[in-house]
């Protein structure tokens, strides 16, 4: 879902919600009319504002747990390089391809940044042959078996982190879920406007709060998609890890 799209869309429901029951309000309500209407926002406002704020709280978390794995992901990258230079001169060619894995991570990671369509599939080629080059190595004493096996699980360890940032790569919010805020949304500002006096420092708070409700939608959309986006994820850990790689 495109936030930006979505919000302008629910941005002119409003709108329209908000004309509509100003025109209502030029015809008198009783005041037991007024009422009723106050209890009947009131509920619906709370039960927005619930979903609203969980949205808000689940998305965040979502974008807070991407990120991390993806700084995790460049820790490793970079132990793993610390791991086979240690093993010794025999490891050249495995160094070599985790540096091209990890360059092709961070251009799939980031297609703002390099200009191609956002692709988060893992690159099997290249795990693969990082993967095979530490296999191919033959220890000649205890330390450099060592060195292979912890090696070996480093890469594992990349290669199951990467493909569960592919996982939480999917639009988590409930297309449903949002349909019903929205319809709430409506209501809420159409039951409100028509409380509301017909003069513009009320039409223009209306207004207001409907665009910070908006921006907030589309905040949450977001979020949910960290690797796109106006607020997507930096690609800085990988491209420092790069830079420690080239040492």
């Amino acid at each position: 879902m495109n936030a930006e799209a979505v919000g302008l869309i629910t941005f002119a429901l409003l709108l329209a919600a908000i004309l509509a029951g100003t025109r209502v309000s030029e015809n008198r309500l009783s005041a037991a009319t007024k009422e009723t209407v106050k209890l009947a926002a009131s509920l619906v406002a709370t039960l927005a504002a619930l979903v609203l704020g969980l949205l808000v709280s689940s998305a965040k978390a979502s974008y807070d747990s991407v990120r991390s794995e993806v700084i995790e992901m460049s820790a490793k990258v970079v132990f793993l390089d610390r791991m086979l230079a240690g093993y010794g001169p025999e490891s050249a060619e495995a160094r070599t391809r985790l540096r091209e894995a990890a360059e092709e991570n961070v251009s799939r990671m980031s297609p703002t940044e390099s200009k191609r369509p956002i692709n988060l599939a893992p690159p099997k080629e290249a795990g693969n042959a990082v993967y095979m080059a530490i296999q191919n190595l033959v220890p000649k004493d205890d330390t450099q078996r060592s060195f292979k096996t912890e090696a070996s699980n480093l890469a594992l360890d990349l290669g199951k982190v990467r493909t569960l940032l592919v996982a939480q790569s999917i639009p988590s919010i409930s297309k449903l879920m949002l349909a019903v805020l929205v319809s709430w949304l409506v209501i809420i500002f159409f039951s409100f406007s028509m409380l509301a006096p017909t003069n513009a420092p009320a039409i223009t708070a209306l207004v207001i709060s409907a665009l910070s409700v908006c921006g907030a939608i589309a905040l949450i959309l977001e979020l949910d998609r960290p690797f796109g986006g106006l607020i997507g994820l930096s690609s800085e850990p990988m491209r420092t890890a790069l830079s420690q790689l080239a040492r």
